[in-house]
């Protein structure tokens, strides 16, 4: 039975409604690609989020009320959690048995799902580590409550809990420092592997863009490379590279595909996936794929260039494809074109193979 789910967005007053929308659209995409269903959408405007429980006292009540009426079995808060915010929520909702996420946990959780390689596995580890690191605030406080029963005095139970903190401190921190060296032996995998492909003097070009935009179903169009191809958001987590003909200039290129962007992703999470990205930052050139038929299509962009700038990538040869064109009526592409006409945008379906001799050709001239 699918978990019954409360989302929660706290914006800053001048949020359009539009940008609003939107953000409470992608968490609940978010939700249905983990396999939820939304029972109640709720959205707080507030210039300042509630230090100790994010959301306020009085959304708070309110919230736990409908959660009750309807039997939710999750909140999920479309933000990043401070530890002492997610505790004090969770002491609030736990007496009715519903859990308390914020965006993040709902994305490891994705992440978890879709895991299918050592490589991933330990990616997504690390990041779950690193996101459970601040919250051992909480951990302490409980370990501090329950041993509060058998000591005497305040003094002790601070001791007490102190000394666990400290404990899963340092479990953490060998789990991380084991995960970074495991991870390191994969990526001089990795880095033997492109060198061989230097050698064969082999150029590459690596698919980005935002998640579920058609980037594996361009691989496998281009390529032939037989990949998951999903309509949902992260289906892809791993680096999968094919190989390109391109007659233009009579040569073969690579083609990578990886990881989904999406917005607000924590610099942890991109960290903790570098050595799948490695493909990105190596490349020679970048195939931005752009889901044309969306109509959020601006800020998925903006998204797309922001990681791109945090990988050092965003300087590198790109071109902007935008696919999923065959869901486009010529008015509508006539008016993207026009908008986006300083990106030099290249039309493209991947599904239908429409225009892919047009790419191949712009992808030869790139390189």
């Amino acid at each position: 039975m699918k978990p019954k789910v409360i989302l929660v967005d706290i914006i800053p007053p001048k949020t359009t409604p539009e940008e609003s929308l939107a953000r409470l659209n992608e968490l609940e995409n978010l939700l249905i690609t983990y396999g939820g269903f939304v029972i109640i959408r709720k959205i707080q405007k507030r210039q300042l989020p509630d230090y100790k429980t994010y959301i306020g006292k009085g959304k708070v009540e309110e919230i736990l009320d409908e959660a009750i009426q309807n039997k939710a079995d999750f909140i999920i808060i479309n933000n990043i959690l401070k530890p002492q915010q997610l505790y004090n929520l969770e002491r609030v909702f736990e007496k009715n048995k519903i859990e308390v996420w914020d965006r993040i946990d709902l994305i490891l959780k994705i992440f978890a799902k879709h895991a299918t390689t050592k490589e991933a596995r330990l990616q997504i580890e690390l990041a779950s580590l690193r996101h459970l690191g601040p919250r051992i605030f909480k951990m302490g406080l409980e370990l501090t409550r329950q041993a509060a029963g058998g000591s005497g005095g305040t003094g002790a139970r601070r001791g007490k809990g102190e000394t666990n903190i400290e404990i899963m401190k340092r479990h953490i921190a060998k789990r991380e420092q084991k995960i970074c060296s495991d991870l390191k032996k994969i990526e001089k995998n990795h880095e033997s592997q492109r060198n061989k492909r230097l050698d064969h003097g082999f150029r590459t070009v690596a698919i980005v863009g935002y998640t579920n935009a058609g980037k594996s179903s361009l691989l496998r169009a281009l390529t032939g490379k037989k990949v998951k191809v999903e309509d949902e958001l992260f289906a892809t987590l791993d680096s999968r590279i094919g190989k390109l003909y391109l007659p233009d200039i009579q040569e073969n290129c690579l083609v990578s595909d990886t990881i989904g962007f999406i917005r607000d992703l924590p610099p942890d999470l991109i960290h903790a996936f570098h050595s799948t990205l490695t493909e990105t930052i190596n490349a020679n050139l970048i195939l931005h794929v752009i889901d044309a038929n969306d109509f959020e299509i601006d800020w998925k962009i903006d998204t797309v260039h922001k990681v791109l700038k945090e990988l050092n990538c965003d300087k590198k040869k790109m071109i902007y494809v935008f696919n999923k064109a065959d869901l486009l009526d010529k008015d509508r592409q006539e008016i993207l074109m026009e908008k986006f006409k300083n990106l030099h945008p290249i039309f493209i379906s991947a599904e239908n193979k429409t225009n892919l001799e047009g790419l191949k050709s712009i992808i030869g001239q790139n390189l």
